[in-house]
């Protein structure tokens, strides 16, 4: 099956590598269509007769560049299962809407859930969910008449080659009215549930479309009232072109603006039409192809698959990346670009001493003395600065003064000193500038003694 995916290189080296040529060419000059859907409703949200019909509906809105658009969806439900895809084909550009709808009939019991609407392409994105929920009690049963004949449950199936499917119809036959819970197998798989109500006899029907050739068989089953199947209906299904459409599409991280060196992470959405196997595809990054990479497609379910891949652009300086998505053998998605502006650096703070350095000896019971001084340092922002003074090249005072802004702080000393000699004093910033600063005795000299 992987080949079903996936060209060989003998292919892709042929006329399918000029086709991605061209396909890469037009993808990379139309922008994609923006894509938006409303909430799902559910109306009405919320009953308490049966049988009531709910019916979901949501819009999608596109904004096309031109050309054919094409929008496809599937319906989520809250019990797991999903619906098949559907696709609507837009032309011209401008802003298009899609109304999606889908109904389901609740016969009985109490039931509450929820359905979405899932876009497929040209973008994926998803509704917020539309709850609802019937309350109207069980079914009653007389236990005489409204029985189900579990004997004449039958199935037919008709092939249609041309369109790629099969319909298959089934005839539920009951001894009264009543109503039938059922559903269709396919290969051994539950395809589809509901329940009709039966007045003696009643057709359902259930069409596969499995965009690619299926063989198999499919049964009808009753689930309530009773417990029974038809027999095996086989199929044989054949599509004329089963090959599966593979796409990619790219997405860019939001402009940046802050601090550098800085990550920012590309995404990718790798999509197939149908089908399992393996697909290989590489990142062409601003213009240079990267190694090949595979995803693999397990083919579960009917409709578009899709995967998710991620490349990331490590930015240590202002400017652009570009980045697209090559599928080996298949298209070249368009290109997306990130933007990066990294801050400059504020500059490195200064710190210097001020102008306005005092020292100052005093006598202290001469001939002792005292030195004083007083400096002041400036810093123009944060920083952090050891000063020191310093008395005839001694240090007296060693002290650290940290700044968180711009401003001034003051450090100031005092030390005994020799009152009959004048000296100098030293107010450095380690590792910067200095100031000296001369001070005089204050005591005077003792008269020397006559000598005999």
């Amino acid at each position: 099956m992987a080949a079903g995916l996936l060209a060989t290189p003998a292919a892709a080296a042929s006329g399918s590598t000029n086709q991605a040529g061209k396909v890469a060419s037009s993808s990379s000059a139309t922008p994609r269509p923006a894509v938006s859907v409303s909430k799902t409703k559910a109306s009405p949200s919320s009953s308490d007769e049966c049988p009531t019909r709910v019916t979901f509906s949501s819009r999608i809105k596109v904004k096309a560049y031109g050309g054919k658009t094409t929008v496809a969806y599937r319906w989520l439900r809250g019990n797991g299962s999903k619906s098949a895809v559907k696709t609507v084909v837009l032309k011209g550009k401008g802003v298009k809407y899609v109304t999606a709808k889908e109904s389901s009939t609740f016969k009985g019991g109490d039931t509450k859930g929820w359905q979405a609407l899932q876009v497929l392409s040209p973008r994926k994105v998803t509704s917020s969910k539309g709850y609802f929920k019937v309350s109207c009690g069980d079914d009653e049963w007389d236990g005489d008449k409204e029985v189900v004949n579990t004997h004449t449950v039958g199935a037919r199936v008709w092939v249609d080659e041309r369109n790629c499917e099969a319909t298959l119809t089934g005839r539920i036959t009951t001894s009264g009215t009543r109503w039938v819970r059922y559903q269709w197998v396919v290969n051994g798989r539950v395809v589809d549930r509901d329940a009709v109500r039966v007045y003696g006899s009643r057709k359902v029907y259930h069409v596969i479309r499995p965009h690619e050739s299926l063989r198999g068989w499919a049964v009808l089953q009753i689930l309530s009232p009773g417990d029974a199947s038809s027999n095996r209906a086989y199929f044989k299904i054949w599509c004329r072109d089963s090959s599966p459409k593979v796409s990619a599409s790219v997405d860019a991280p939001s402009n940046y603006e802050g601090d550098c060196p800085v990550t920012r992470t590309f995404t990718g959405t790798i999509s197939a039409s149908h089908g399992r196997g393996e697909v290989k595809y590489r990142w062409i990054r601003d213009g240079v192809a990267g190694g090949w990479q595979s995803v693999y497609f397990d083919g579960r379910g009917y409709g578009y698959q899709s995967r998710s891949v991620s490349d990331s652009w490590s930015a240590s300086a202002s400017g652009t990346s570009r980045r697209s998505i090559e599928i080996y053998g298949g298209p070249t998605s368009g290109t997306v670009e990130g933007k990066v502006t990294c801050k400059a650096a504020p500059p490195a703070s200064k710190a210097w001493i001020q102008a306005g350095t005092s020292v100052k000896q005093v006598e202290a019971g001469c001939p002792a003395g005292s030195v004083t001084g007083t400096g002041s340092v400036y810093a123009t922002g944060p920083i952090k600065v050891t000063v020191t003074w310093s008395l005839n090249g001694s240090v007296v005072k060693s002290e650290v003064l940290e700044f968180t802004s711009e401003g001034t702080q003051s450090v100031s000393f005092t030390s005994a000193s020799d009152g009959l000699k004048g000296g100098n004093a030293r107010f450095g910033i380690v590792g910067g500038g200095s100031t000296t600063l001369d001070y005089e005795a204050v005591c005077a000299k003792p008269a020397e003694t006559p000598k005999a």
